[in-house]
């Protein structure tokens, strides 16, 4: 079977790249496509042959991708996918708009409607003055959207939470697939921290991930925190930060590993359409504790792999926290449980899948 497999732009590393890889392994012929690539941001990517859009000949906008939302749908139905059989998405934007002949089947995974214009819109769009001036932009996007969306013949949605979404929002129905975590357990290849006495956040620190409740939790009850992360809140979060918090801007894959092994609790308090750091946690033993809404209720166990918290507050984490005790937690029982999400259980998944439907 010949195939192919797009997404939406190749310039960064995270949960939806690890399902690129894994469609590699499972497909190792089948060529990328995207509508802008940079080689020095996706070292991952050259595995693959990657075939980009006519954007890709505008240097001086990829990364600068936001700009660039009006085009996006026309890279997409640029593309000629007579020659294959079978074409996956990968997609949280635009690939799943793709044109595919009658002959080529097309499975769409759906990491998430497109947030900026669905479920985050608001998020977004903050300034009145800045909305009205792109709201014909919005108008277009999302309808395009309406009618891409028509375009695969299957639907994955990468958790019941996208499941939801992807029927409240595009009025489609859709199959669960979880998505895999990386190849994380090598044990290997990890370099332990001096200090084992902390609490862990692993995550872009951007106002939605809401990383400040975690701060000011453990500056509240005296707790060493550790944040992993960088992004355009990282000095707010130092100045309200206490003694007890560390920051780590970047770090290597063992020492992340580290980490996430020898951490009291990994903590989530964002909400997540899936959330792979939780389960990288889960496969390293650590609890988690969580923002109950998302997708963490379908990963975390309460009361067996971690806990989750109601409110979207430091005050919902405390009452949590004053109750944790990392020792009442199996860390076998952890790694079983993240072992639900392992990369083989998802390619298995997805063979059967294509087995079925195609």
């Amino acid at each position: 079977m010949n195939v192919a497999i797009v997404y939406d732009r190749v310039n960064k590393w995270g949960g939806a790249e690890r399902v690129l890889l894994a469609l590699h392994e499972m497909f190792p012929g089948a060529p990328l496509y995207t509508s802008l690539y940079s080689p020095q941001k996706a070292k991952w990517a050259r595995k693959f042959e990657v075939r980009t859009s006519f954007l890709q000949r505008l240097k001086f906008l990829r990364d600068k991708h936001e700009l660039l939302g009006l085009f996006m749908p026309i890279a997409f139905e640029s593309f000629d996918f007579s020659e294959f059989d079978l074409v996956i998405s990968v997609t949280s934007e635009s690939a799943k708009g793709i044109i595919t002949p009658p002959q080529v089947k097309h499975i769409c995974i759906c990491l998430t409607p497109t947030r900026y214009l669905w479920s985050e819109y608001g998020q977004y769009f903050k300034n009145p003055i800045f909305r009205f001036i792109t709201s014909p932009l919005v108008w277009y996007l999302k309808k395009w959207e309406l009618v891409a969306i028509q375009r695969p013949d299957y639907i994955i949605a990468i958790s019941q939470n996208i499941q939801r979404k992807i029927g409240k929002f595009y009025g489609k129905k859709s199959d669960v697939i979880y998505p895999p975590a990386s190849s994380i357990l090598q044990e290997e290849n990890i370099i332990e921290p001096q200090n084992k006495d902390y609490l862990l956040v692993v995550s872009r620190l951007v106002p939605y991930k809401k990383i400040d409740i975690v701060v000011k939790a453990a500056n509240e009850l005296n707790l060493p925190l550790v944040v992993v992360g960088k992004g355009i809140e990282e000095q707010y979060l130092r100045e309200i930060a206490g003694k007890t918090v560390q920051f780590k801007r970047s770090v290597r894959d063992d020492v992340l590993r580290g980490y996430l092994k020898n951490a009291k609790v990994l903590i989530y308090p964002s909400e997540e359409d899936f959330g792979i750091g939780m389960v990288e946690a889960q496969l390293h033993g650590t609890p988690v504790i969580a923002f109950r809404k998302g997708a963490a209720s379908e990963i975390v166990v309460p009361g067996e792999t971690g806990e989750l918290f109601e409110q979207q507050t430091a005050g919902s984490l405390i009452a949590v926290l004053k109750k944790f005790n990392a020792t009442s937690y199996n860390r076998d029982r952890c790694r079983k449980n993240g072992m639900r999400f392992s990369n083989q259980v998802f390619k298995s998944a997805l063979t059967r899948y294509i087995r079925k439907v195609i």
